[in-house]
């Protein structure tokens, strides 16, 4: 026996489906068995509402479908809230992802190229490396001029993943004039500057919408541009050597609107960096002030809130052999190592080389105006540089409390 029943589309429109039932009264009105169920629906997205089905036959047919449609869509829910294809599960592991591959770019690519390409070098690819090396030897002083910085680069999608694991946030407390240049001042240097890397030398928190028509260049140790495809990386971010004659040129043959980020403390202070302290290397460390007068460069002091927080270092003593070996590698090569660990790739409780993910909040504070002078005595030195440990502290000062710290937290300047 066939019936049709008019059905209400989401849309307004009105379909009809058939129901083919074989249908058996059971002495009382009822239904005994609905056997040989045929449903022919014209359109789709419909629904059913009890006032078009005209007697019990068509309400029993109709329980019929709508128990078996049920049972599909709570199968396709269950697919769907599987573990591996929850949305905010796949993009945390995204995240993990992208700060992974920034930390094993900074601590392995330039040293593992380097093996490659000079392996290819005993192979039947041998050209390949001759001419990467000759477009090197070309390309040698490119850094020192800026670099090559890319947009595209810069505003990668893998950035915005970098940003929101820990998260990364710039806050803008004053504006930057286009027609000034700027010496930044980023305090602390953590184990790796990963605040100054996401903020700088990316788009992923908008400094150059913060922060319009200033062209911001983090500087780093001038032997990674030393390192074959490491170099063009970082490059391609507006990082350059932070040496005095990338500085000079940037300053004096680059127009206005430039902003050189300096990590003041450098590798010094990466060894003092632990969860819960906030001290910065500074108290001796002047040769940015003078950059800055003989070029006229306005200082800005910037604190990051959580640079510290990412990892857990093992702290060597002063006198001790580990401390020693850490001095060495300073003085003769540039950077200390640091033995350190963050959380593992699939799990937070194990150890491994993925940060930890702690909110940093980078602070960008009151330019400090600087005077031009070609010959600056130690007198003009001293006198900006006390300047800008007054505003650093007060800077840190305040915005303390915003972060969890009490408000007897002193920064410890050394």
């Amino acid at each position: 026996m066939g019936r049709s029943v008019l059905l209400p589309a989401f849309d307004g429109d009105v379909h009809k489906m058939t129901v083919h039932c074989d249908a058996h009264s059971d002495g009382e009105g009822g239904m005994r068995n609905c056997g040989g169920l045929m449903v022919l629906i014209e359109g789709t997205g419909a629904f059913l509402s009890s006032h078009f089905l005209s007697t019990h036959s068509d309400i029993q047919a109709f329980n019929c479908i709508c128990g078996t449609g049920s049972s599909i869509l709570s199968a396709l829910q269950d697919i769907f809230s599987v573990t591996w294809l929850n949305r905010s599960k796949v993009e945390k592991q995204l995240q993990v992802i992208s700060v992974l591959q920034w930390v094993l770019s900074f601590l392995v690519l330039g040293v593992a190229c380097s093996a490659i390409l000079m392996y290819t070098f005993c192979t039947d690819c041998w050209l390949i490396a001759v001419l990467y090396f000759t477009w090197l030897a070309f390309d040698w002083n490119t850094p020192k001029k800026g670099g090559r910085r890319s947009q595209w680069v810069r505003n990668w999608a893998v950035w915005r993943y970098f940003r929101d694991y820990f998260p990364i946030q710039l806050v803008k407390t004053h504006n930057l004039l286009t027609t000034r240049n700027y010496i930044i001042g980023y305090h602390p240097h953590g184990i790796m500057g990963l605040g100054a890397f996401c903020n700088f030398s990316t788009e992923a928190t908008e400094v150059s919408k913060k922060f319009p028509g200033i062209r911001p260049y983090l500087a780093t140790l001038a032997g990674n541009f030393r390192m074959p495809v490491l170099r063009e990386y970082l490059m391609s971010g507006g990082i350059c050597p932070v040496n005095r004659d990338t500085i000079d040129y940037l300053l004096s043959k680059n127009g206005s609107g430039n902003a050189i980020i300096i990590v003041v403390g450098g590798a010094a202070e990466s060894l003092s960096s632990m969860p819960g302290k906030n001290a910065v290397t500074l108290r001796n460390r002047k040769g940015f002030v003078k950059l800055a007068l003989r070029h006229g460069a306005d200082l800005v002091p910037t604190y990051s809130f959580g640079e510290n927080e990412v990892y857990k270092q093992v702290i060597f003593e002063e006198g001790s052999w580990g401390r020693w070996v850490q001095k060495k590698f300073q003085k003769y090569i540039g950077f200390a190592p640091c033995i350190f660990h963050g959380r593992g790739l699939f799990s937070s409780d194990t150890w491994g080389l993925v940060p930890y993910s702690k909110p940093i909040t980078t602070i960008v504070g009151e330019p400090i105006t600087i005077p031009k002078l070609e010959h600056p005595t130690q007198q003009d030195i001293d006198l900006y540089h006390s300047m800008y440990m007054e505003a650093l502290v007060k800077l840190f000062d305040k915005h303390k409390t915003k972060f969890g710290l009490p408000e007897t937290e002193v920064l410890e300047v050394n």
